[in-house]
C-alpha cells in the first residue's frame, strides 16, 4: 500500500493532506503532553505528512527541538518548504531513521495505512520514552452495516486496517508499550467541512455519548483514540 504514497496518487486524492486538521490534531497532543507533565525537548513525527502539526507543536512548545520523517516524495517537497530552525524534515521510511533517543514519538493517523503495523509500532516504541498514537475507531456497527463507509476510506485514504478501541489498545500493548493513558478524539463532531452525513449524525452521537461513551463510538463511530504511551 505504500505506493499509495510513493506514486503520488495520496496527493492527487487528497491535494490538502488534511492540513486544516493539523491544530486540532496537536492541540490534543499537546494536551495530553502537558497533562502528564512529559519532557519535549527532542520530538520527533514519523509519518509526518506535510509537517503542520510538528509546526503547531513548534508553537505549542518553544524549548523543543522537532523532526519529521515522511515517505512520500510529494508531501515531504512541501513540508520541506515549511523548515525552521527548530524543525526539520526528511524523506525516510520508519525503518531507515537512525537511531536516536527522542523525548516523545508521535505517530498520527498512521497505523491504519502502513501494512505491517505491529511492526510500525515497535520501531516508533524504539525512537523515544514516550510515544502518541492517533488511531481512527473505523469499525462501528453503522459503518459495518452500511458497508461503503469503509470501502470509501479503503480508495480514497488508504485505511488498509479498521480498528475499534479494544483492537486499537491491543495492538499497541501486543507491540511492547505499556498504556499510559487514552481517550476520545471526535473529529466528526468538532472538525469543519464534515458530510453532510456526519452533520446528521452530530446530535444523536453527542446524546449518547454523554450517556455512555464507549457504547455510543461502538455503535456510531464519528471518533478516534488518543494513546499515550510509554
Amino acid at each position: 500500500m505504500r505506493e499509495m504514497y510513493e506514486q503520488e496518487l495520496y496527493g492527487a486524492k487528497n491535494p490538502s493532506w488534511h492540513e486544516s486538521d493539523a491544530a486540532w490534531k496537536a492541540g490534543h497532543i499537546a494536551r495530553m503532553l502537558r497533562k502528564h507533565a512529559l519532557p519535549t525537548r527532542r520530538i520527533c513525527e514519523v509519518g509526518c505528512g506535510t509537517g503542520e502539526i510538528l509546526l503547531e507543536l513548534e508553537r505549542a512548545f518553544p524549548g523543543a527541538a522537532l523532526c519529521g520523517y515522511e515517505i512520500s516524495p510529494h508531501a515531504y517537497a512541501r513540508a520541506k518548504q515549511k523548515q525552521t530552525a527548530r524543525t526539520c524534515f526528511h524523506l525516510q521510511d520508519a525503518d531507515a531513521i537512525p537511531d536516536a533517543s527522542f523525548d516523545v514519538a508521535l505517530a498520527i493517523d498512521v497505523l491504519e495505512h502502513v501494512d505491517d503495523y505491529l511492526q510500525f509500532i515497535k520501531r516508533v516504541r524504539a525512537l523515544a520514552t514516550y510515544k502518541v498514537f492517533h488511531i481512527p475507531l473505523d469499525l462501528s456497527v453503522q459503518s459495518v452495516f452500511r458497508g461503503w463507509p469503509i470501502m470509501g476510506l479503503r480508495a480514497d485514504v488508504g485505511h488498509i486496517h479498521y480498528f475499534f478501541k479494544q483492537t486499537a489498545l491491543a495492538a499497541v500493548e501486543e507491540s511492547g508499550c505499556r498504556i499510559v493513558d487514552h481517550h476520545y478524539t471526535a473529529s466528526r463532531l468538532e472538525l469543519p467541512n464534515q458530510a453532510f452525513t456526519s452533520h446528521l449524525m452530530k446530535a444523536p452521537r453527542r446524546v449518547m455519548f454523554a450517556l455512555n461513551p464507549d457504547f455510543a463510538v461502538r455503535l456510531l463511530g464519528g471518533y478516534s483514540l488518543l494513546v499515550l504511551a510509554k
